[in-house]
């Protein structure tokens, strides 16, 4: 997303090419004409907020699993929708398995309410405050879009290890320190992420068509049979949530 701002601010499309319906909300077409007023992120979405005159617009983007935002790239099979600007810049909607969407709808659906904040938006106290309100695993309450948006399986994981917290503690249980060290934790596991161009699982590519390089620094997504990096005990998999969970028996404690 960061890669995306600032080329496309203040930037009129001109044209919208749509060549897979399967991935389409509304009438994406529609967004033709339109200014990119703003490029943001809420919970798993990207969003674009588009002005034309006195009227509002929305581009709402979720790539699912291979979905891509590419800036000039070349389109191709799995091109699904193509936005051509006034000053020839160009953006490509890509995705092989089709689970993402991209949608078009002048108001935000009812379902963006129902998000929870954003965990940089979160102070550590009021995070620590209402991780220790619930009852529920702790990983899956990181997964609750509705408790806290924008985190997926593989920043879970990582921000539970660093935490030193099991994925299948029950979050009420845990001391105001541990909870204001997870809160620590994910913000530090997004930054480093953002820094890196994301992880590059699958087919992510960032929006100048390059991998991400985050997922050289997993300590334990994926890394199942591996040794801790910090106390050479195997990586275990384990569900929570129906969720595939990876972490350490050593040094993550339920308690």
């Amino acid at each position: 997303m960061q890669g995306l701002a600032p080329r496309m601010l203040g930037r009129r499309i001109e044209r919208v090419e749509l060549r897979q319906p399967r991935v389409l909300v509304g009438e994406v077409g529609r967004a033709a004409d339109f200014t990119v007023a703003a490029v943001r992120r809420q919970g798993k979405h990207i969003l674009i907020d588009l002005r034309r005159g006195r009227r509002t617009a929305h581009l709402a983007v979720h790539l699912g699993m291979t979905g891509q935002l590419v800036l000039d790239g070349e389109p191709g099979r799995h091109t699904h929708a193509l936005f051509l600007f006034d000053d020839g810049l160009r953006l490509l909607y890509n995705d092989i398995r089709q689970f993402g969407r991209l949608e078009f709808c002048e108001r935000l659906p009812q379902r963006f309410q129902r998000l929870g904040p954003d965990p940089f938006h979160l102070s550590e106290e009021e995070f620590a405050r209402r991780f220790r309100s619930r009852r529920s695993m702790a990983k899956a309450l990181l997964l609750d879009q509705s408790f806290v948006s924008g985190l997926g399986n593989i920043y879970a994981d990582e921000s539970l290890f660093r935490a030193g917290i099991h994925p299948r503690a029950i979050a009420a249980r845990l001391r105001r320190a541990r909870a204001g060290g997870l809160h620590r934790a994910i913000v530090e596991v997004l930054q480093e992420s953002i820094l890196h161009g994301g992880s590059s699982i699958s087919d992510f590519v960032s929006s100048d068509g390059h991998r991400g390089r985050f997922q050289l620094l997993h300590r334990v997504y994926r890394r199942t049979g591996q040794p801790c990096a910090v106390c050479g005990v195997p990586i275990r998999r384990i569900l929570v949530a129906s969720r595939g969970t990876h972490f350490c028996p050593r040094c993550q404690k339920a308690g």
